[in-house]
């Protein structure tokens, strides 16, 4: 109880014993009261303040086993020391059980002052350093909720500055009117609504340290076909990504990279023939996580050149080195079958 004085409570109807109680403790500098019964006491304990309760075991009115079971029920309660007769062990073990610190056994003897004052003294002290954890805990859960404001602050701000690059790319786009450069910047819009995306379900979640990696993929693919739409394409896109959460350091790599997959697979998969669909899996195998990027096109291995400028087979390899992870192109029948896996 720091910059306090500490206040003990004697629950006692001896007026001799407290007397005696009362001298020791005002010559410690403490402050000090008395009563007589348990009424009385749980009533100036409900008023605060209280530190050390030093408690008889009988009393006019119960005993002091009946105060320490009313005080379970306080949010914030004093330290208990418990006086029993000598031979109570029992009592003094039901004492300890309900809720009591310590206790004194009581005798006429001089050692039960020096007793009882040591074993106040002690109660003080654990007080001291109760109180001193409570503020320590309280004070870096302060700390911690400061922190984590301050970043969905940040992750807000970064969010809406990424949404303002990616608007104007989108007007450089629409300015251009070589049909290479334009793609290229439609390209590169998506890219950074894959990162800007991270970073906008970063400061609406409660734990920044991972992505709802569903949640993410849905809403990035629904930015993507629309643009998709705009352009006047008509494949379809289809979604199958298991609820988990996922490391925020790995998400923007992850959505880069479906972003270059997804797209080459919407341009390359049905040139010369009818669109169909193109497929999004996500799922957990084992300790790993396995992403599908499925299409039913003209089907490539992914050896040889490739088509366009290969930027975005570039793109995938950096961002699988980024993930750790492995990543094979299968071609067999119609179509290709992209497998990308990587560590939880």
């Amino acid at each position: 109880m720091p910059n306090r004085t500490p206040h003990v409570l004697y629950i006692d109807d001896d007026p001799g014993l407290a007397r005696l109680v009362e001298k020791a403790m005002l010559r410690r500098g403490y402050l000090y009261d008395h009563v007589n019964s348990g009424e009385e006491g749980l009533e100036l304990i409900r008023k605060g303040g209280i530190d050390v309760v030093v408690l008889d075991h009988y009393l006019p009115t119960g005993t002091g086993l009946d105060v320490l079971e009313a005080l379970s029920e306080f949010e914030e309660k004093p330290t208990v020391v418990y006086v029993t007769g000598s031979a109570e062990t029992a009592v003094a073990v039901s004492a300890l059980k309900a809720g009591a610190t310590d206790y004194v056994p009581k005798t006429l003897s001089e050692e039960f002052m020096e007793l009882l004052l040591t074993a106040i003294e002690h109660a003080i002290e654990r007080v001291r350093l109760n109180r001193a954890k409570t503020k320590a805990e309280r004070e870096t859960l302060e700390a911690r909720e400061r922190a984590e404001m301050l970043l969905g602050e940040v992750n807000h701000r970064v969010a809406n500055s990424l949404a303002m690059v990616a608007a104007l790319v989108g007007l450089q786009a629409n300015a251009v009117t070589d049909a290479e450069a334009k793609s290229a910047l439609a390209e590169t819009q998506a890219r950074i609504h894959a990162i800007a995306g991270v970073h906008r379900h970063l400061y609406t979640s409660e734990d920044v340290r991972s992505v709802q990696v569903a949640d993410y993929i849905s809403s990035l693919v629904g930015e993507l076909e629309t643009s998709v739409q705009l352009e006047g394409q008509t494949a379809s896109l289809k979604v199958s990504v298991e609820p988990l959460q996922l490391a925020t350091e790995k998400v923007a790599s992850l959505g880069v990279m479906l972003i270059e997959l997804v797209t080459n697979a919407l341009k390359y998969a049905y040139t010369g023939r009818e669109a169909g669909e193109v497929r999004i899996f996500l799922a957990r195998r084992d300790d790993q996580l396995e992403l599908r990027v499925e299409d039913d096109g003209i089907g490539w291995g992914g050896t040889g050149k490739p088509q366009g400028t290969g930027l975005g087979s570039r793109i995938v390899k950096a961002m699988a080195h980024s993930l750790g992870a492995n990543v094979s192109y299968e071609a067999e029948g119609a179509g290709t079958r992209v497998r990308v896996t990587f560590s939880a």
